[in-house]
């Protein structure tokens, strides 16, 4: 089970484990020093779980991952089932590389033989999804379960919003359950956030502060890119300034580590040439939002200026959405069913140059990130109050002409939060992107 840390998937599994009212073992490893650190906690909470052997447990020090697990095989009950959970597994094949072949042996020689449910669950998207990779010890032994947030659609459900406000809702949480449920139901984001940046404790400024401390701490070269990545520097030598002048190794190594763990997404224009404008951006919008405006400034919410933060927020807040809603955008025309869009459009990105001129929000073509054919492109113009005009659409059609590949048949089409007031242009609404979200 793999999922963005702070989405639920402890809690998920916790309450799997007491509806199922059978005996359980629930084991969360940490970042220990040393193996034996690990296996001493390790005996310490099977001693005290609800397994039937788990007595024998407590007068046993294992020395070895493979003599604890075959501790644990023998004190599972072989007569009814029983669960097993290793949670933040990750942690301990970081620490141990022979972890995962251990437990795949003992798996396979001992647990496999009891009516014993396992469930390693771990947050490095990467690592877990790897484990079930050809050659490697869990190859097809598997069932391998994604636990996504919940989506723009779930948050319009969950806190009874109109769909433009639902959107403004899932930037500021990324569809962390944590944050949603402290959210009031129908109030909109400026009314929660009155509230929330001015509470030091609340999920809203402490989830990312640990999410970022358990995998990128501010020392570290990741934690130190990803933060430059998050205040808004987007092409690589932007980024190289922002870190002061990291050595060029060093910041591809980052970003590599950073892009493997699927905490910062890298992009390129979509069009019929290739290009090496290489644009990063923080993957998790809760995280995007959280590095901009919360982490850089959590000293003055400490000492009761939460005003000053929730001031910074509103000044920036119609620009900065205009730039976050995009993938957010382009997610929702990837799952639009097939006749709201054109057919052939298999890759959905956007297009820029170096001098953002031209820059085009949505473009769909029949593969990326080269295409052999331009299927449409669109403009997302997401501000309170201002529809979509004549002078967008003919801007809109300028860039058309300017992108390679495309040409006056290629359709165009609008993505506006407050409707259009032109012809001659498909127009989608915050009602359509959450009904995509939905289907």
């Amino acid at each position: 089970m793999r999922g963005r840390r702070r989405v639920g998937k402890s809690r998920l599994v916790e309450e799997f484990v007491e509806r199922a009212e059978v005996p359980h073992l629930f084991f969360t490893a940490s970042a220990q020093p040393t193996v034996a650190a690990d296996l001493a906690l390790f005996v310490e909470e099977a001693a005290a779980s609800t397994l039937p052997g788990a007595r024998m447990l407590r007068e046993q020090q294992p020395r070895t991952w493979d003599a604890a697990l075959t501790l644990l095989a023998a004190a599972l009950p072989t007569d009814r089932p029983s669960v097993v959970v290793l949670d933040e597994m990750p942690y301990l094949i970081a620490s141990d590389p022979g972890f995962e072949g251990t437990l795949q042996k003992v798996f396979d020689r001992e647990l496999s033989r009891r009516p014993v449910l396992l469930i390693c669950v771990g947050s490095d998207l990467a690592m877990m999804e790897a484990l079930n990779d050809y050659g490697r010890p869990f190859h097809q032994r598997a069932t391998e379960m994604v636990i996504p947030p919940l989506s723009p659609a779930d948050v319009r459900d969950m806190l009874d919003l109109p769909p433009a406000d639902a959107f403004d809702a899932y930037l500021v949480s990324g569809g962390l359950p944590l944050i949603l449920d402290e959210w009031p139901s129908g109030a909109p984001v400026h009314e929660y956030l009155a509230d929330a940046v001015r509470d030091p404790t609340s999920a809203l400024l402490v989830s990312g502060e640990r999410a970022l401390a358990a995998e990128f701490p501010p020392q570290s070269q990741a934690g130190l890119v990803l933060r430059a990545i998050g205040s808004g520097e987007r092409t690589f030598s932007l980024i190289t300034r922002a870190t002061g002048d990291l050595p060029q190794a060093s910041l591809t190594r980052a970003l590599r580590l950073l892009t493997d763990k699927r905490a910062v997404e890298a992009s390129v224009p979509l069009s019929t040439k290739p290009s090496r404008e290489k644009r990063y951006a923080v993957a998790d919008p809760y995280l995007r939002f959280w590095l901009s405006f919360l982490g850089p400034h959590l000293s003055e919410i400490e000492r009761g200026r939460g005003d000053l933060t929730l001031n910074r927020i509103v000044t920036s807040w119609a620009s900065w959405r205009g730039r976050v809603i995009e993938p957010v955008v382009r997610e929702a025309l990837r799952r639009l069913p097939n006749d709201h869009l054109p057919a052939e459009a298999a890759e959905i990105g956007g297009y820029w140059t170096r001098t953002n001129d031209p820059e085009i929000d949505v473009v769909g073509a029949d593969r990326g990130p080269v295409a052999s054919r331009i299927c449409f492109v669109g403009s997302i113009k997401w501000q309170e109050k201002r529809p979509f005009d004549a002078h967008d659409l003919g801007r809109l059609l300028l860039h058309r002409s300017r992108l390679p590949g495309a040409n006056e048949t290629v359709p165009a089409l609008a993505v506006s939060r407050s409707g259009a007031a032109v012809d001659g242009v498909r127009v989608l609404s915050p009602e359509d992107l959450l009904a995509a979200y939905r289907d």
